[in-house]
């Protein structure tokens, strides 16, 4: 063990974690207003040079009906006992090109990538802008975007597109008798979990190394980005510490794991600094469904890589079929 809690501890670190008496409400309200904006998604044929898989480029109404981007990769050889998979992206990072995906769709599984709302700007492109952000002063990054209240943050909007992802999905034929299953890492892992819980009818949650766990614990044991950010902000606005952890319990991916009943295989690196140990696992034992998780002692922010990779494949090699 190189740093956080030991093993042993891990496995049985269930914290308490604030929850608020109306988080139920909370969400089910922003879900019935992602409904009354809905529209249909719009698939359009894309031209590339890949060969293995026809591209499809997605627009579908996320929060507020703000249009959202995406890729849909849908390969020529797809037996139909394979999931349908949509994946949510790393902090920073966009939908970026189609050539960027090929894992799933190598494997035979239709794959929709969702674009990040007013990210892009890190490591991967986007296409997607967040014309709902209401522009209150924050520290640079997302974590503080719109903090002084649940209904104007940042990932507030981000739950929602990421539900409303799930709905796209079921809207394309190529869903039609498969399951459809979630997955990402980081950022993308916490939307994996977050919309198997809002989303509903979630045949499998592949969470890698979740990032927006327990952030009480996470300011306490991490300095690294994008946590730092909450402690920047607070360095600065320093009667605030209690407004910025209530809007932040809303969000918080223990509170969404409660509720989350899907099968899950999680991910965990034991030397991440960026999405520490016992945040994942604080995720991790609190979650309602069927769980697995796969540590990796030695590795970090990496999930896993391409090992953990063929481990999310038998493990929906091993799902029920849908009926």
């Amino acid at each position: 063990m190189l740093r956080d809690l030991s093993l042993p501890e891990l496995r049985q670190y269930r914290p308490a974690v604030e929850e608020p008496a109306d988080f139920d409400e909370f969400w089910a309200t922003e879900l019935d207003a992602a409904a009354a904006q809905d529209t249909e998604p719009v698939f359009t044929a894309v031209q590339t040079q890949m060969q293995h898989a026809d591209v499809v480029d997605v627009t579908f109404p996320g929060y507020a009906g703000d249009p959202i981007k995406g890729w849909l990769l849908l390969p020529h050889v797809s037996p139909p006992d394979r999931a349908f998979v949509v994946e949510y992206v790393g902090y920073g990072g966009g939908r970026g090109d189609p050539f960027e995906w090929l894992t799933w769709s190598c494997a035979g599984h239709p794959h929709l990538i969702m674009d990040t709302r007013g990210q892009g700007g890190g490591w991967r492109s986007a296409d997607t802008p967040d014309p709902s952000d209401p522009g209150a002063p924050s520290t640079p990054g997302f974590l503080t975007r719109g903090v002084a209240d649940p209904r104007t943050h940042y990932y507030t909007r981000l739950f929602i597109d990421a539900a409303q992802a799930v709905a796209a999905a079921r809207r394309h034929p190529a869903s039609a008798g498969r399951s459809v299953v979630t997955t990402g890492g980081s950022q993308g892992g916490a939307l994996a979990i977050v919309a198997a819980h809002l989303a509903g009818h979630v045949a499998a949650a592949l969470p890698e190394v979740p990032f927006l766990a327990h952030f009480r614990r996470a300011v306490e044991v991490t300095e690294s980005r994008p946590y730092v950010e909450l402690i920047e902000y607070l360095s600065v606005h320093r009667g605030e510490v209690d407004r910025v952890f209530s809007t932040l319990s809303y969000l918080d991916l223990v509170n969404h794991a409660k509720r989350a009943t899907a099968p899950a295989l999680f991910s965990v690196g034991l030397v991440d600094d960026i999405t520490p140990a016992s945040t994942v696992f604080a995720a991790f034992n609190h979650y309602a469904g069927p769980k697995q998780i796969e540590v990796y002692p030695f590795n970090g922010h990496d999930g896993g890589g391409t090992q953990h990779f063929l481990a999310k494949l038998d493990f929906l090699a091993a799902l029920p079929r849908p009926d």
